[in-house]
C-alpha cells in the first residue's frame, strides 16, 4: 500500500513518501524537489511537468498552467475573469457555465476540462512518486486549500480518479502544516493546550490557521483566508510596472505579445527574489498589503484568542519571504515570526504524515487531528404552511446542519413527514467569503409508500465526510408494526438499551450526530415537542436499568425500509463524462509513452552513430580491415544524413531497425575487441587453477595423504588436459591477426576453468576420517544442550591448518568469476 502525500500548488507540486526512516520529499527527472504544475499541449505529445515549463515559452497559447486557481469556477466569476487576463491560453463558457479549455493537440484543436487537467498534472506527480518507491502508487492524501468550495473537492477527487489515484483525505495546506509542526514536538503540554498561529502565503492566496497543540493531540480553532493575495500579486505590480514604462518609454506593448508577456513575468519573478533578499528598494511594494491583515484578524476573532494568546507565528508558503510581509505579521502579534518548516514542502510532508496515520503499513506515533470545517452548510426543503389545511401554501424551510467550525467527518440525522416524493438541497448558509452559487446539490427522496396511508415518517443522514464534501447519505422510511410479544420478562442490564443511530466507524466519537426533525404540515397529536424542529443529539449513553427490573416489552416493533435517492451536484462531472475522461486520459498517456520511446530509440541510432565512428578510428582501428573501415564509415555517414532528412519524423520501429542493421557490421568488431582485452585475464585464471590443483594432487604435504591415489590421478589428468586444450588454442590464436573471428573465447576459458573447478575441489577439499576414541581416551560426555562431535572426532579446518603453517599449504584456487555479459557476446 502507498503512503504518499501530494501538495498541488499553484505554480509546482510537491511530492513526500513515508519510508520506514521517515517522511522524504522525492525528487523528479531533472533532481528536482519542485514540478512545474504545467500542461503543453504538442502536435505529437504532451509535456507535462518540467517538460511543459520547458516548452511554454515557445508554445505559450497550448501551456495550461494555474489550473489550481480554474477548477470548480464559473465563468462569470468576477475574480476568474481578472485571472484569465494574465493566462495566454484560450478559455470559454462551456453549456454548463463553467470553463472549457481549448489547445491545439495532434493537429488539431481539442477542448479540455480544468478537472481533466488538474488530472494530468497528478499523473505527472504520481509517475514521480512511482520512480522513487519502484511501486505502484493508488492510496494518497492531497493538500487543498481550507477555501474550495464542495465543488472544487469535489473536482479534485475527480481529477485524482483521472490519474488513477485513490485519495484517503483530502487534507487542508494549513491543517497539514500544523501536523508536520507538531507530531514531532517532544515538549507539548499535558493539559494546557499552546495556540500556534499558522500563515500560509502562497503563489495566489493567503491562509490563516489558529492550532491548539497538546499532547498526542492537534485541534484546529480557526480558519481564515483571502484568496487573492499571494506572490504573484507581487509580481502583478511589478509587472504592470514595467509594462507601462516599456509603453512609455519604448511604445512596446508587451501586453499584445503572449512571448513578451511571459518572459516580462518571468523576470519580474526573479526581481521580487532580490528585493526579498533587500528590504530596500525604489519601488515601493508594501502599498499591496493595506488592509490585508484582516484575515488574522477573522483567526483570532472565531477562535475567541488575542495576539497575547499566541505562543509562536509559524509562517510558510513560497510568498512568505517577502520582507514587507514579515514586517505586518510581526507588528500584528507582537511577536518575530518563525521558519522552522521547509516553507515549500511542510504541506506535502503532512500529508505523506496523515497518509501513514490512515495506512494499515506504517506504525506511527499516537496523534489525533481535530480538523473543523471552515463554511456553514445547510439544509432547505419546500414545505406547507401549518395554519392551513386546505390549499396550503408551499414555503422554503431551512436549518443549518454543519455549522461553522463542525468538526470533519461529522453525520447528522433529520426526520421529515411526507406523504409524497419530496426533494431537499444542500446549500451554503453564508457566501459572503467567498464567489460561488449558493445552491450546492440537490436530492430527490422517493418514491415511497407509507402502510396506513398517512404521512410517512422518514430518517434522512447527512454526511460531512473525510475530504469536506457534503451529501445526503441515506433516505430511511420508518413504520412502526404490531407484533405479538410476551406481556413481560426479566432484562438484563446489559439487554436494555435505548434505540440509537449508531455513527460510522470513521466518524468521532462526540458531537457529530443530531436529529432534525421536520413536518410539512400540523404533526399528528403523539407527535412531541422534541419531534417539531428541535436539535437532539445522538451520541447520549444507552439508557440503562437495575438487573432484576421486570419490564414490559414492547408491542410495537419499527421496520426500516430503505427510500430510493438520486443526486444532482451542480457543476460536478456526470459519472458518464468521468469514465470517458478517464479512457482519454489513458490514450494521452498512451501516446506520451510511444513518443518518449520512439525519441529514445532515434536518439539510440544517433548516439551509435557518433560512438562507432570515433572508435573506428581509435580503439577499433586494428580489429577491422581497411576496406571494411571505409565501407562502414561511409554506412554511418549515410545513417547520420538520413537522421536529420528523411528519418527526422520516424516511427520507433524504423529506428529499431536502423540500429540493428548497423550492429550487424559493428557488433563483430566490438567482440573482437572485447575478447582481444579479456582474454589476458582469463587465460591467467585458468592457468592458476590448473597449477594449484596439480600441486595440491602432487603434494607431499600430510594433510593431502587422506586422498586416494586414484583420485590425486584424475586430478592430475583433468589438469592435463585442460593444459593440453589451453595450448593448442592459444597457438592458433597467435597465428590470426586481430581484424580476424577469434577462435579462443573467454566464455569458452571461463566454461573450462568451471569444469575444473566443478571435479577437482570436492577431492582436494575432502576432509580427514575421523579418528575412532578409546576407552582409555575417551573423551568426556558433552555438556547438555550441546549435540557430540561427529564419529568421535573434529574435523580439521583446512584453512586454519593454511594459517598455522602457510609454507607449505596448497590452496585450491577461489571459484572462478562469471562475467554474463561476456558469454553471451
Amino acid at each position: 500500500m502507498s503512503v504518499v502525500g501530494f501538495d498541488f500548488g499553484n505554480l509546482s507540486g510537491v511530492v513526500a513518501v513515508a519510508r520506514q526512516r521517515g517522511i522524504d520529499v522525492v525528487l523528479n527527472d531533472e533532481s528536482n524537489r519542485e514540478t512545474p504544475a504545467i500542461a503543453c499541449f504538442g502536435e505529437k505529445q504532451r509535456f507535462l511537468g518540467t517538460a511543459g515549463a520547458a516548452s511554454s515559452m515557445m508554445n505559450p497559447k497550448n501551456t495550461i498552467s494555474q489550473i489550481k486557481r480554474l477548477i470548480g469556477r464559473q465563468f462569470s466569476d468576477p475574480e476568474l475573469q481578472n485571472d484569465l487576463k494574465s493566462l495566454p491560453f484560450a478559455v470559454t463558457e462551456g453549456p454548463d457555465g463553467y470553463l472549457l479549455i481549448h489547445a491545439r493537440y495532434l493537429g488539431e484543436m481539442r477542448t479540455f476540462t480544468p478537472t481533466q487537467v488538474l488530472g494530468m498534472v497528478f499523473s505527472d506527480l504520481k509517475i514521480i512518486a512511482e520512480k522513487n518507491l519502484n511501486a505502484a502508487v493508488v492510496d494518497c492524501c492531497i493538500g487543498i486549500p481550507i477555501y474550495f468550495t464542495d465543488l472544487q473537492r469535489r473536482a479534485v477527487m475527480d481529477a485524482a480518479k483521472i490519474a488513477g489515484l485513490h485519495p484517503l483525505r483530502l487534507f487542508h495546506e494549513t491543517t497539514a502544516t500544523a501536523l508536520a509542526y507538531g507530531i514531532y514536538k517532544t515538549d507539548l503540554p499535558e493539559n494546557d493546550p499552546i495556540n500556534v498561529a499558522f500563515i500560509d502565503i502562497g503563489h495566489s492566496s493567503m491562509q490563516v490557521c489558529i492550532a491548539a497543540f497538546k499532547k498526542g493531540q492537534l485541534k484546529i480553532l480557526s480558519h481564515s483566508f483571502d484568496r487573492c493575495l499571494g506572490g504573484r500579486d507581487f509580481d502583478e505590480v511589478l509587472f504592470n510596472h514595467f509594462a507601462s514604462k516599456f509603453k512609455d518609454e519604448y511604445q512596446i506593448d508587451v501586453n499584445q505579445n503572449a512571448k513578451a508577456c511571459l518572459r516580462l513575468r518571468a523576470a519580474c519573478e526573479k526581481l521580487k527574489k532580490v528585493l526579498s533578499a533587500n528590504p530596500e528598494a525604489p519601488l515601493n511594494i508594501e502599498c499591496l498589503m493595506d488592509e490585508k491583515d484582516k484575515p488574522l484578524e477573522n483567526a483570532l476573532s472565531e477562535a475567541g484568542l488575542t495576539p497575547e494568546n499566541i505562543h509562536s507565528v509559524e509562517v510558510v508558503g513560497s510568498s512568505s519571504r517577502v520582507p514587507a510581509v514579515m514586517k505586518i505579521l510581526s507588528e500584528f502579534f507582537g511577536k518575530e515570526p518563525r521558519r522552522t518548516m521547509n516553507a515549500s514542502e511542510c504541506v506535502a510532508k503532512g500529508c505523506a504524515l496523515q497518509c501513514a496515520i490512515l495506512s494499515p503499513t506504517f506504525k506511527v506515533r499516537d496523534f489525533q487531528v481535530h480538523e473543523s470545517f471552515p463554511f456553514p452548510i445547510a439544509l432547505s426543503w419546500k414545505g406547507t404552511a401549518p395554519d392551513t389545511e386546505n390549499g396550503g401554501t408551499e414555503n422554503q424551510q431551512s436549518t443549518i446542519v454543519f455549522p461553522k467550525g463542525n468538526l470533519i467527518p461529522s453525520v447528522k440525522a433529520l426526520t421529515f413527514y411526507r406523504s409524497s416524493t419530496f426533494t431537499v438541497d444542500v446549500q451554503y448558509a453564508d457566501v459572503k467569503e467567498f464567489q460561488a452559487p449558493a445552491k450546492m446539490s440537490t436530492y430527490t427522496i422517493g418514491p415511497f409508500q407509507s402502510t396506513k396511508g398517512e404521512r410517512a415518517k422518514l430518517k434522512v443522514k447527512v454526511r460531512l465526510n473525510m475530504h469536506g464534501i457534503v451529501s445526503v447519505e441515506s433516505a430511511t422510511l420508518l413504520e412502526e408494526e404490531e407484533v405479538e410479544v410476551p406481556v413481560a420478562k426479566e432484562l438484563t442490564k446489559d439487554q436494555i438499551n435505548m434505540e440509537t443511530d449508531n455513527v460510522p466507524a470513521d466518524a468521532p466519537q462526540s458531537g457529530n450526530e443530531a436529529d432534525v426533525n421536520m413536518q410539512d404540515a400540523k404533526a399528528p397529536a403523539d407527535v412531541s415537542a422534541s419531534e417539531n424542529g428541535v436539535l437532539e443529539s445522538g451520541n447520549d449513553n444507552p439508557e440503562q436499568m437495575e438487573t432484576d427490573a421486570k419490564v414490559e416489552a414492547p408491542k410495537k416493533k419499527v421496520k426500516k425500509t430503505n427510500v430510493p435517492l438520486s443526486e444532482v451536484v451542480y457543476g460536478a462531472m456526470l459519472p458518464a463524462d468521468l469514465q470517458k475522461a478517464v479512457e482519454k486520459e489513458f490514450e494521452m498517456a498512451l501516446q506520451d509513452r510511444v513518443m518518449e520511446e520512439t525519441k529514445d530509440k532515434k536518439n539510440a541510432v544517433e548516439a551509435y552513430v557518433y560512438d562507432m565512428r570515433n572508435k573506428l578510428y581509435d580503439k577499433y582501428q586494428d580489429f577491422i580491415t581497411e576496406p571494411d573501415r571505409e565501407q562502414f564509415i561511409a554506412k554511418l555517414q549515410e545513417v547520420e544524413d538520413w537522421l536529420y532528412e528523411d528519418g527526422e519524423d520516424e516511427t520507433k520501429g524504423v529506428y529499431i531497425a536502423k540500429l540493428e542493421e548497423l550492429k550487424k557490421q559493428g557488433d563483430p568488431i566490438e567482440h573482437r575487441y572485447k575478447e582481444s582485452t579479456e582474454r589476458g585475464a582469463v587465460i591467467d585464471q585458468l592457468s592458476y587453477c590448473i597449477n594449484s590443483y596439480r600441486e595440491a594432487a602432487m603434494s607431499i604435504d600430510p594433510k593431502f595423504d587422506h586422498i586416494d591415489v586414484a583420485d590425486k590421478q584424475k586430478v592430475l589428468n583433468e589438469c592435463v588436459q585442460a593444459e593440453a586444450w589451453l595450448r593448442e588454442k592459444m597457438q592458433q590464436q597467435d597465428t590470426l591477426p586481430k581484424f580476424a573471428s577469434p577462435v579462443l573465447l573467454s566464455a569458452d576459458v571461463r566454461k573450462k576453468a568451471e569444469a575444473l573447478d566443478k571435479l577437482c575441489r570436492p577431492i582436494v577439499t575432502k576432509p580427514k576420517p575421523a579418528k575412532p576414541s578409546t576407552p582409555e581416551n575417551q573423551s568426556p560426555a558433552p555438556a547438555e544442550g550441546g549435540q557430540g562431535q561427529p564419529q568421535g572426532g573434529e574435523i580439521p579446518n583446512l584453512n586454519a591448518n593454511a594459517n598455522e603453517s602457510p609454507e607449505t599449504e596448497v590452496r585450491p584456487p577461489e571459484p572462478m568469476e562469471t562475467d554474463k555479459s561476456d558469454m553471451t557476446a
